[in-house]
Order: C-alpha cells, then structure tokens, then sequence
C-alpha cells in the first residue's frame, strides 16, 4: 500500500488506536455548561443565554459536510467576542477528543473508504461517543 493509498499516512496514530467505540466525557455544550454573570447585577448576559436546542441548531445549520457538534465556548471567549456560550466544530475536533492526534486519526479514517465512523452526541450529559470500524467488518 502506498502512501497516497493510506489515509493515516500523515497521522501520528494508527487505525488500532480508534478503532471501536470511545467515549468522550462532559466535552458538549449542555445546559450547565458556564457562563458569565455580570457581578454588578447577578445576571447573565442576554447573549450568554442559550439552550441545548439552539446550540444543536446551530451545529446542524454550518455547510459543510462532516457533521458538527455544539462545543461550549469559554467563558473568556464569551465575554471578549460577545458570543454565544457555544460554538460549532466538527465531531472529531481536537476538543472534543483531547489531543491532535486523535482528531486527525478520526478525520483520515471519516474520509476513508475503509472504515465506517459513527457518532453519538448526547446533550444530556455532554458525552460524545465515536464509533469506528473495518468498512469490510460492519
């Protein structure tokens, strides 16, 4: 196989470290994910304010075609930009996953003919789970 016919052949890692299910936990935006609050008045900023449905929303909505995902936004982020508490990133994205390596494994093999890569993204408990196989195994 050469190199051009390898889709992890610019990865730090090899398929066997994401192959199967993993999941990622408390990485989504949900209902409790932080905010700021204003300490003069307790409140929280109107464009802080957001919910589960709206985040998911917006995921859905950006053209591309890898799935998106709702990634809480910090709250730093929040108060410099004026922004939502959430932003959109694609499912393998290097936050949800915890390291670059993971995300650019995830990424060759959602491109790959070779494998079949699922995800899971509950907004409940914030967990994200990424399933992959063997395209010749499913």
């Amino acid at each position: 196989m050469t190199s051009d016919d390898d889709p992890f052949h610019d990865c730090e890692l090899d398929p066997e470290a994401i192959l199967g299910t993993h999941t990622f936990e408390d990485v989504l935006f949900t209902d409790e994910t932080e905010t700021p609050v204003n300490v003069l008045t307790g409140e929280t900023p109107a464009h802080s304010q957001a919910t589960v449905e709206e985040a998911k929303e917006f995921a859905a909505s950006i053209d591309t075609e890898t799935p998106q995902i709702a990634l809480p936004a910090s709250v730093e982020t929040q108060i410099e930009t004026q922004s939502k508490p959430y932003t959109s990133a694609a499912f393998f994205h290097f936050k949800a996953t915890g390291s670059l390596e993971r995300h650019r494994a995830y990424h060759a093999a959602y491109d790959s003919d070779a494998f079949t890569v699922d995800f899971e993204a509950d907004y409940e408990s914030g967990n994200l789970t990424i399933t992959v196989d063997r395209a010749d195994e499913s």
